[in-house]
Formats: C-alpha cells, sequence, structure tokens
C-alpha cells in the first residue's frame, strides 16, 4: 500500500494549537497518509487582522522553505483566510491546499449557498478576499465573527454556543451550508451539524482529503502561468544573505539562507 506523507503548516507559532490542528487531521486521514505539523519559528501567536495575516504569510513560507524533516507529498495550510498560499504553490514542488478554498469547495458541492463562521469580525474581509481569489466566493452568503479570538477557542462549549449564535445570521442570510472559519475549531463540526440541522465542513479535514486525492491522481500544481518556478535571484529572507544558495530537495527554486 503506498504512502501518503501531508505536512500541515500552522499559521501560528502557538504549539498546542499544531497539536490540536495535526490531531484532527490525523482523525480525518486515510489508511496509509502520515500526517506532520509544522510550525514557524516566528511570526504571530494568533493570526487576527491584515497585519498579523501577512506576517503569517513570511513566517509558513520560510518554515516551508528551512524544512528538513521527512520528505512529503503535499502541503496542507491551516489557516483560515490567511495569506501564502499562492507563493507557496510557487515555493514547493507538491500540490498545496487551503483549508480556506477546501472548505468553500466542498461546500459548493452540499448546498447552493455557504457561510462562514469564524473567531473575530476583523477577519471577515480578509475571508472574503480569499473566497474571492480562490473563485468561490459567489456562492457564499455571508461570513460572520462569534466575538471570540484564536486563543480563546480552548473551551469547546463556550465555543459552540459562540458559533451556534453567528451561525443562525449566516443561516437567515441564506447559507444552506455552514464552513468552521477557523482552524482552531476541528472537531466542532459534528455537533453544529446536529443542532442547526445543516451540514458543517471542517476546512482542515477536507484539506486533508483532497490533497490525499490530488496526490493519489497523480495530480500537481500548473507551472504554466501565475504558479511558475520563482525566477532565480538572492532573497535575503529578512537577514543578511551569504554567498552560498542551496536548493532543498522539495522546493522548486533557490533558496538563500541568511
Amino acid at each position: 500500500m503506498s504512502r501518503t506523507h501531508i505536512l500541515v503548516t500552522n499559521c501560528n507559532t502557538t504549539l498546542a494549537m499544531t497539536d490540536e490542528i495535526t490531531a484532527g487531521a490525523r482523525v480525518a486521514a486515510s489508511p496509509g497518509t502520515t500526517i506532520t505539523g509544522l510550525t514557524p519559528s516566528w511570526g504571530v501567536e494568533s493570526a487576527e487582522g491584515w497585519l498579523d495575516s501577512y506576517l503569517s504569510a513570511a513566517a509558513v513560507l520560510d518554515a516551508l522553505r528551512t524544512y528538513e524533516g521527512a520528505p512529503y507529498d503535499a502541503v496542507v495550510m491551516a489557516g483560515f483566510g490567511e495569506h501564502g498560499r499562492e507563493g507557496a504553490r510557487e515555493l514547493v514542488g507538491v500540490p498545496v491546499v487551503d483549508i480556506t478554498e477546501a472548505a468553500a469547495h466542498l461546500a459548493c458541492l452540499l448546498g447552493r449557498r455557504y457561510g462562514v463562521v469564524t473567531t473575530l469580525d476583523r477577519a471577515r474581509g480578509q475571508i472574503e478576499d480569499s473566497l474571492l481569489t480562490a473563485g468561490v466566493g459567489a456562492h457564499c452568503a455571508a461570513v460572520a465573527g462569534t466575538g471570540l479570538g484564536v486563543l480563546e477557542l480552548g473551551d469547546p462549549a463556550r465555543v459552540e454556543e459562540a458559533f451556534v449564535a453567528a451561525a443562525r445570521k449566516v443561516l437567515a442570510a441564506g447559507a444552506e451550508v455552514l464552513v468552521l472559519g477557523c482552524a482552531g475549531m476541528t472537531g466542532l463540526e459534528r455537533a453544529v451539524s446536529a443542532r442547526l440541522g445543516v451540514p458543517v465542513v471542517d476546512g482542515v479535514a477536507a484539506a486533508v482529503r483532497l490533497a490525499e486525492s490530488l496526490v493519489g491522481l497523480g495530480l500537481g500544481t500548473s507551472r504554466a502561468g501565475g504558479y511558475a518556478r520563482p525566477e532565480r535571484k538572492g532573497r535575503a529572507w529578512g537577514r543578511p544573505p551569504r554567498e552560498a544558495e542551496r536548493v532543498h530537495p522539495r522546493v522548486t527554486g533557490p533558496v538563500t539562507h541568511g
């Protein structure tokens, strides 16, 4: 039996959240799939807002650039609405699946319109933009926040109640399917679905299954255009570059280490 190794990147530096996301990904994964969690060595402890998102994107790309673990077959980016997926697709030589995009695509198969319930309202603009860029924004009825920050998701009962309250607004706006709008909400889908009577999609699980499908079908990122390999040039990554450059075996382009 062939084995698939999926690298799941947390968008923040909180190790406990990486552990939770990784555990959820392993539950969703098929037999024979190995899941490895990757935490950026720098960045933000929680990504909430445009500034955090851009910092997170750079940190995640740097983590992929410098990764030295076992070879992997696909990347799942576990940051809902966060930036970086397009850059990651240029950077690595394997399929890259973003949980935002994955959840929306699956939701579109389950109903005419879907809605997203996320953490803080300030994340709504990023999520809406991410969905539009992915080509699935037209099917989104609404994005609503629970009022809970990413680091406040540790109490399942409190999160469930806040999610249900926000979800009712999304359903009233015309949504027929709900999407968990934060990787830290993984595991909430069954309880919420039972209470509200509609399908609820977890982006981490959706991304893992889609990544497995792409690997199994032998499909990779197109290099004919927007996701062409990075141009060969010096990149300091915020630190003074050394003379030598090396290419990581899973990265499609020159890597400058500072």
